[in-house]
């Protein structure tokens, strides 16, 4: 119960700030720039790292990058871009059993 009222004052203080929804949480935001260009934020670690094959995990599961040539090219404690051809990007969800 404790938690549900935490959660209901982070969120009207969210829309009260007009904050963007990847800020308030560890949701992550992945954009898209072409084929050539992807920044996700809100990652946790890097997993897996080939030229081509990628696999960042999240707060919320695992973002797989297929394609080919691909590279890190910045990374902070947040956020991290990868450049090359990418074909196909997959989720891998994390499920409450």
């Amino acid at each position: 119960m404790r938690k549900d009222k935490k959660s209901k004052a982070r969120s009207r203080i969210t829309r009260i700030l007009e904050l963007p929804q990847e800020v308030v949480s560890n949701e992550p935001k992945i954009s898209l720039i072409g084929f050539h260009e992807l920044l996700i934020e809100n990652y946790k670690a890097i997993l897996e790292y080939e030229d081509f094959y990628i696999k960042i995990n999240t707060h919320i599961g695992a973002i797989n990058i297929n394609g080919f040539n691909l590279r890190l090219k910045e990374m902070t404690g947040d956020d991290i871009m990868v450049l090359g051809t990418i074909d196909s990007i997959d989720f891998e969800s994390i499920t409450d059993e």
